[in-house]
């Protein structure tokens, strides 16, 4: 397969990835064509004359898409790169980028706001708690470095890195099941080896855990769905926090509806503004550097300017939370559109693709005032 660039260039982008177009209309040294497509749309008809496809997790990029195409270069605006059949795209020679990593501060306010609520529910105390971290990552390790600015002590595991580094910090998943009040997991999902992650929490796991509460922001297969409702069924006092699902967008109605599910949202913890901007320029910095040619898109110039009239960092840490984002909406939001099944499914990838403005925290207090950017991360 022909991989060198060519002076022309046709670009085939996903319409929920934000700012393609207007990052990717022109690269130094090219003819674009570019081509805006709904994910439904992507199909290996609309996609065969395209160089380089721009896609976000709702297309599946295998041979069934590629197969007889011209493309050269496939970029995902998304941390996760589950739906891309890597090995494919290697044996054709067809280059890949991710945005891995890009919206990791997005996460990790979604996991702050998540926590500050579960402390004014009264089901988690900052100071004599322990958050058991499974997965120190990215944002396992700025989750890590957040709950300490917080006060909140923490436990990591994650058995790569810990026999890769052998840091004492890290700790097997038996001590966080006896000693962490609240599990949250940030794994990548891995389907085979010993380092499998999906169903890393299943009904054995929830059998040995001493604790009340797990929260999931990371990869729905990674809990078992439905050990995770028999076992907050057990004990009143259990609860969960979940952002990912088995079989999204077709998730287990019941279980958004628990009562004991205290928040429910619809994979959006990654999707700030500013996150989803993020991923778009990993992206497009990465084909930039496929093609040897600068960065041109000014990112900024396309970012709306940040509203900060009403918020006073006088206030306490809490508040200024619940002003950043208050999460309690999405859940609510959610939780009432499953009370619809049928339509259910439909409304979990329209809400996902259309979400609502949420900015940056560090962006937001920048704009008030430098010296305040690094209150939380």
């Amino acid at each position: 397969m022909n991989t060198k660039p060519v002076s022309t260039l046709h670009i085939i982008a996903d319409s929920n990835a934000w700012g393609a177009a207007s990052a990717f209309k022109a690269l130094d040294g090219y003819a674009i064509t570019l081509d805006i497509l709904d994910a439904q749309a992507m199909n290996a008809n609309s996609i065969k004359d395209a160089d380089v496809l721009i896609v976000r997790s709702s297309v599946q990029v295998n041979e069934a898409l590629l197969k007889g195409s011209k493309v050269k270069f496939v970029g995902t605006a998304t941390i996760g790169d589950d739906h891309v059949d890597l090995a494919y795209l290697k044996d054709q020679g067809i280059a890949f980028a991710s945005a891995a990593g890009s919206s990791t501060e997005s996460v990790v306010e979604y996991m702050l706001a998540c926590l500050y609520q579960l402390q004014t529910m009264e089901k988690l105390d900052f100071d004599s708690d322990t958050l058991g971290i499974i997965g120190v990552g990215r944002i396992g390790s700025l989750l890590e470095q957040s709950c300490e600015i917080l006060g909140l002590q923490t436990e990591l595991n994650d058995p790569p890195r810990q026999r890769e580094e052998e840091l004492r910090k890290f700790k097997d998943i038996e001590y966080l099941l006896k000693y962490a009040d609240v599990l949250t997991l940030h794994t990548p999902l891995i389907r085979d080896g010993k380092d499998n992650t999906v169903h890393l929490l299943d009904a054995d796991v929830f059998s040995r855990f001493h604790g009340n509460g797990i929260i999931n922001a990371g990869r729905g297969p990674c809990v078992d769905n439905q050990a995770l409702r028999a076992w907050l069924d057990e004990d009143s006092k259990r609860f969960a926090i979940l952002d990912c699902w088995e079989g999204e967008p077709s998730v287990d109605l019941a279980l958004v509806t628990h009562p004991q599910v205290v928040i429910a949202t619809p994979h959006i913890a990654g999707h700030s503004l500013d996150g989803k901007a993020a991923n778009t320029l990993f992206v497009y910095n990465a084909l930039c550097d496929f093609l040897e040619v600068s960065y041109q898109w000014d990112i900024d110039a396309d970012l709306p300017e940040i509203d900060v009239k009403s918020i006073d960092l006088n206030n306490k840490r809490s508040d200024l939370i619940k002003q950043f984002y208050p999460i309690v909406e999405d859940s609510n939001t959610m939780k009432e559109a499953a009370e619809t099944p049928e339509t259910f499914a439909a409304w979990f990838r329209h809400y996902r693709n259309h979400y609502p403005i949420r900015r940056s925290w560090r962006k937001t207090l920048q704009a008030i005032s430098p010296d305040a950017e690094d209150m939380f991360l």
